[in-house]
């Protein structure tokens, strides 16, 4: 939730709301009647929505002290008027007004045809434990009766003698009613303190000055040292001072609090239903503040000094910063959540396509009831739509809140895997006493650039900080209040010897081409310089093809990722057909919406004429796929024919075609698992799976797809970097250079080289040449050349050799990521 969202609201089931003196009573300290009225109109409504409704009221002083005056007037002489007039007794006033003040509520909530009830405590009522206990029974069996309980310091017999302190415990006293109020809401567990003045919610300054604003959203450690406050109540005895001590005390407990104006006359409703009324106290406030708009480039450079900090410190502290976050997300997915959740509303408003909502929080299927996973799959339903959108309110944010946890424990996975900097991966002696060593070491500052994924942030952050390297992070408008939520809870939990820069997050309205663009570095010379060649080292999309190829087109800076995933899975004449319905239907409904869902299913021809391609089709069309056909498939099967092979759905829908052998299958892969940009040909090869028994076929299939990963019986949804035992991934590369499949800590990395020269006496180096991967074309020795060799082949691709297994939500396969030897 940012400064402009109050969607917690929607869960509130139990507030407090306290009215003031000056909101009860007129200047002349009669009561305000109307005010009183409106004030149990939105009462009633609150209860008859059905949420339990406590209500702290000021104001028997005031009265009292009115209706005295008057008796005493009555009865004075002439004489005793001319006299010096003393002030009447408080606990007198108290003791008079509060009758009837509380004859008049029960008059009015009587009108309303709603039952009160009164209770009058003092400060040394709560040093009571037994007292607390039966105070909250009462109050739970007054609202399960639908009864407003009402309150008031009995002031006539209080015997308070110091200001009030609350405690996170509640055991302390309280010394006026703003905070009883919050000891109230505290003990009595509300959801939200409501607390009604005469103003419209805490200024920067005295209202009645011109130069001081409305604080929206009052974070302590920006607004204690900004506040002017005027004087106390005209009335009461506390004033703004004491709202906003008792608001402060609340929050920081757990209890939000909103203090707004009690004249309006519906003003407590518009709190319930997240206007933006008033002043918010909340104790993740200082999460919410907007993140200023700071230059991409300064940004960059920031997360690159503290990015050289964060690889100056030991292993294990960079280890202890992971373990922070962790607990940081789970300390915070209550926050996370609503956030999330009012993206997901936001983008539903907007008509955004399901397919990129779904991505707004991948909750893996493991988590999904067999009844909600039915949902989900026969989703076109008008029936199960409704039924869906019921448990979508009360399932779903449990099902969140478990997945925040999943993340959490990824990141404790990465934090215990070896430290992947300044590995030494191959030590060469050049010559007597030169030895070369070659080392693992960060990239130094990479952007991600991100659509619709905000959990994708979470493990690039996570992957960031293992690895060493600084990042920048551009998230899509779309899951705008997700990315700025999650990005303050993880910086939070940055220490300052790193520096929270260390991750940076753009969240002006520049758009992606113009953070790379050229520009003109002066306007006589004509020379043009990207805007951030020299501060970013590598740019990593996650999207949509349209993406890639905007950032593609608009840099120069190295690029790391996949366009789309056009994966195929090739059901062999030889393959189990059991076996192939099970990893075929896994492929496509486990998660559609993921890069590594089957969009293609290819066919051999045989399969047709012995009747097997009409029980896998059929197996798809049943579990609710949208079936399309290529030329053949669709001509011989009836089935509308796809518009291009070369189309990623990103929903419940594929394309089928027959192919003669596994040479055509191939051949097709290879064919439309690309598509050209106006950059370069470019692989959108992603993932690739032969379902076969027959050995030869599958090992050809196997060395000549061209793609990242090639699977053999087993469903392309295990292409994933937790499930190959990377803890997290930054995406998945179907670049040929440096990284290529799920792309963890190591992907994050280069290498560079060290030559020592010992001495007969030293076994410490004297001399120390290291350089970058990226630059080896530059003036190298001899003794090097062989490096380049090196480079000048793939990063090689992943081949996955199974036997039937499917991910299925992942309830099924125990992962081991055992390392095994290689065969000579």
């Amino acid at each position: 939730m940012d400064a402009n969202s109050r969607g917690f609201v929607k869960d509130v089931k139990r507030v407090v709301v306290k009215v003031g003196t000056a909101v009860v009573s007129r200047p002349d300290g009669r009561l305000a009647l109307g005010r009183l009225g409106a004030l149990c109109e939105q009462l009633k409504e609150l209860n008859s929505r059905g949420l339990e409704v406590i209500l702290v009221t000021s104001g028997a002083v005031g009265v009292g002290r009115q209706r005295l005056r008057y008796r005493k007037l009555i009865h004075s002489s002439f004489a005793d008027l001319q006299k010096p007039q003393t002030e009447l007794d408080g606990k007198a006033c108290a003791a008079v007004g509060q009758n009837g003040l509380m004859a008049l509520y029960d008059a009015l909530f009587t009108q309303l045809d709603v039952t009160s009830s009164q209770l009058l405590v003092t400060d040394n009522d709560f040093r009571d434990s037994n007292f607390r206990k039966q105070l909250s029974e009462t109050v739970k069996s007054l609202l399960d009766l639908k009864v407003i309980p009402i309150f008031n310091e009995n002031d006539a017999i209080s015997t308070r003698s110091a200001p009030y302190e609350l405690v996170r415990d509640s055991s302390g006293i309280f010394w006026d009613n703003d905070s009883l109020a919050a000891l109230l809401a505290l003990e009595l567990k509300a959801d939200l303190l409501i607390l009604l003045s005469d103003v419209e919610g805490l200024y920067s300054g005295p209202p009645s000055d011109p130069q001081s604003k409305l604080i929206d959203t009052y974070i302590k450690e920006k607004h204690q040292g900004e506040i002017t406050f005027g004087g106390k109540s005209r009335v009461g005895r506390g004033g703004m001072t004491a709202k906003v001590k008792a608001a402060i005390n609340a929050a920081y407990a757990g209890i939000p609090v909103v203090i707004t104006s009690g004249y309006a006359t519906d003003n407590i409703i518009k709190v319930l239903e997240g206007e933006r009324i008033g002043t918010l106290f909340h104790q993740d406030a200082h999460l919410w503040t907007p993140v200023k708009d700071v230059a991409a480039r300064d940004m960059a450079v920031a997360a690159r000094e503290c990015s050289r900090r964060l690889q100056a410190l030991s292993s294990q502290y960079r280890r202890n910063i992971l373990l922070a976050i962790a607990d940081a997300l789970e300390e915070n997915k209550n926050s996370i959540t609503v956030e999330n959740e009012a993206d997901v509303a936001a983008a539903e408003q907007a008509g955004y396509a399901k397919s990129l909502i779904s991505r707004f929080f991948q909750v893996p299927m493991a988590l999904v009831e067999p009844l909600e996973k039915m949902l989900f799959l026969f989703q076109r339903s008008l029936r199960i739509r409704m039924i869906s959108l019921f448990l979508g309110a009360k399932t779903m944010p449990k099902l969140f809140s478990i997945y925040i946890s999943s993340l959490a424990k990824s990141i404790r996975v990465l934090a215990d895997m070896e430290d992947p900097i300044g590995h030494v991966l191959k030590r060469t002696e050049l010559a007597d006493g030169l030895v070369l060593e070659k080392t693992s070491s960060p990239l130094g500052v990479l952007l991600i650039v991100f659509e619709s994924r905000p959990d994708a942030l979470v493990q690039i952050a996570s992957l960031a900080v293992r690895s060493g390297n600084g990042l920048l992070l551009k998230g899509g408008k779309e899951a705008r209040r997700s990315n700025i939520i999650l990005h303050k809870v993880i910086t939070s939990a940055i220490p300052d010897s790193v520096g929270e820069k260390l991750i940076g997050l753009v969240t002006s309205r520049e758009e992606i081409p113009d953070l790379l663009k050229v520009h003109d570095e002066t306007e006589a010379s004509g020379k043009f310089v990207p805007m951030l060649d020299d501060v970013i080292d590598l740019v990593i999309p996650r999207g949509s093809n349209k993406l890639v190829s905007e950032i593609k087109e608009s840099t120069k800076i190295p690029v790391l990722g996949h366009a789309d995933g056009i994966c195929h899975v090739f059901v062999d004449k030889s393959a189990n057909i059991p076996m192939a319905k099970r990893i075929v239907l896994d492929a496509k409904i486990d998660y559609p919406a993921a890069c590594n869902a089957m969009e293609t299913l290819l066919v051999h021809e045989d399969l047709y004429k012995t009747g097997q391609l009409n029980v896998l089709i059929s197996e798809l069309h049943d579990a609710g796929v949208t079936i399309y056909g290529g030329p053949r498939a669709s001509s011989i099967c009836n089935i509308p024919e796809a518009v291009s092979f070369h189309h990623e759905y990103n929903s419940m829908a594929c394309t089928v075609e027959l192919v003669d052998d596994v040479h055509a299958a191939i051949d097709h892969i290879n064919r439309y698992g690309r598509h050209k940009t106006y950059i370069c040909l470019h692989h959108s090869a992603h993932t690739d799976c032969i379902i076969s028994e027959d050995q030869a076929v599958s090992e050809t299939f196997l060395r000549q797809v061209d793609s990242a990963a090639v699977f053999h019986n087993a469903s392309t949804r295990f292409c994933d970097g937790a499930r190959f035992g990377l803890g997290a991934e930054v995406g998945i590369s179907t670049s040929r250079i440096h990284a290529r499949g799920p792309v963890g800590v190591e992907g994050l990395l280069t290498t560079r080289c060290g030559s020592s020269m010992l001495s007969p006496c030293m076994s410490t180096p004297v001399v120390h040449l290291s350089y970058k991967l990226f630059q080896l074309h530059r003036g190298l020795s001899v003794e090097l050349h062989v490096q380049i060799q090196v480079l000048l082949l793939s990063a090689g691709h992943l081949i996955l050799r199974g036997s039937g297994q499917v991910v299925d939500g992942d309830k099924v396969v125990v992962y081991t990521h055992k390392n095994l030897e290689l065969e000579s």
